[in-house]
C-alpha cells in the first residue's frame, strides 16, 4: 500500500473543550515510550527561562510554549484537524468524499517532533516543537527519532511518497531495498525556462498531490506508476537520487 509522508505544520488548530491526549489509543504504541520522555521535556523546557532560546521562536509565541507545559491536560484534536498550514489548506481533508477520506486514514502519516508518527485519526494536543530542535539530556529530536521510526515503520513495503520537508526526512528514510521505491516530491517553478524553488507553492502543491493520490483511488506499485499518476494532472519529471527517487512537478507561470 502507498505511504504518504507528511511533515506537520506550525500553525495548529486547539480546541477549548474535551478529553486529553490517551496514548494508548494512537497509532504505533511502541513509540509511546519516546514520546512521553520528548514530551516530559519540552514541558520543562517550556516552563524555563530559557524556552525561546531552545524552541527556537519569538515571545510573541508565549501562549503556544505555555501550552506546551498543559499537554497532559490540553483537549485532543484528531490529526486531520490539528493542521492548518499551506500544505493542510490544500489538502482539504474535510471536503475529500467518504471513500478518500478512508484511504487517507491508510496511506497519510504525519512525521512529528513530539509524537514521531501519526495517522490523522489519532488525536493529540497542540504542540510548539520542531523537528530541528535541540532538547536538552535529548540532543537533535531527528536524531532521537530515528531508530524508533525505523523499527515503528518496518513494514512499509509500498511505494512511500515523501512530501517532507529535509528536517523531518532527517528523522527517517527508507534504507536498503526499500529506497527503491521511495520517492521525494519536489516543486519547481518554471519561468522563461529558468526554474526555481518557492517554499510557499511547493507546500501548497505537495498538498495537492496528497490529495490527489488519495482521491485517485489507485495503488501505484512502483515509482514509475506513481509518476504515470502524477503526469495525468502535472507536469512531472521522474530521476534517480542518490538514495531513491525525486519526483520533479514543474509549475508553469
Amino acid at each position: 500500500m502507498t505511504l504518504i509522508l507528511l511533515p506537520p505544520s506550525e500553525g495548529k488548530t486547539g480546541r477549548s473543550r474535551g478529553r486529553a491526549v490517551d496514548f494508548e489509543s494512537l497509532s504505533f504504541p511502541e513509540l509511546n515510550p519516546v514520546r512521553e520522555q520528548v514530551l516530559e521535556t519540552l514541558a520543562k523546557v517550556s516552563a524555563s527561562q530559557d524556552a525561546y532560546g531552545v524552541l527556537g521562536v519569538g515571545a510573541s509565541l508565549q501562549p503556544e510554549v505555555d501550552r506546551n507545559t498543559r499537554w497532559r491536560t490540553e483537549p485532543a484534536v484528531p490529526v486531520s484537524e490539528l493542521y492548518s498550514g499551506v500544505l493542510y489548506d490544500a489538502l482539504g481533508f474535510s471536503t475529500l468524499s467518504a471513500g478518500s477520506k478512508r484511504r487517507a486514514g491508510s496511506r497519510l502519516l504525519v512525521v512529528s517532533a513530539a509524537w514521531g508518527a501519526l495517522r490523522l485519526a489519532d488525536r493529540v494536543p497542540p504542540y510548539r516543537l520542531s523537528m530541528g530542535t535541540t532538547l536538552p539530556g535529548h540532543g537533535p529530536l531527528a536524531g532521537v527519532w530515528r531508530e524508533p521510526l525505523a523499527a515503528a515503520l518496518a513494514e512499509a513495503d509500498g511505494v512511500i511518497v515523501d512530501c517532507r520537508s529535509s528536517t523531518y526526512v532527517a528523522a527517517w528514510r527508507p534504507s536498503g531495498e526499500r529506497a527503491s521505491k521511495w520517492v521525494s516530491v519536489n516543486v519547481v517553478r518554471e519561468r522563461a525556462g529558468v526554474r526555481t524553488v518557492v517554499s510557499h507553492m511547493a507546500k501548497h502543491t505537495r498538498g495537492l498531490v496528497a490529495r490527489h493520490l488519495v482521491e485517485s483511488g489507485k495503488d501505484p506499485g512502483t515509482p514509475k506508476a506513481l509518476h504515470k499518476l502524477i503526469s495525468e494532472r502535472w507536469n512531472a519529471e521522474l530521476t534517480p537520487a542518490a538514495a531513491g527517487w525525486t519526483l520533479t512537478v514543474v509549475e508553469h507561470d
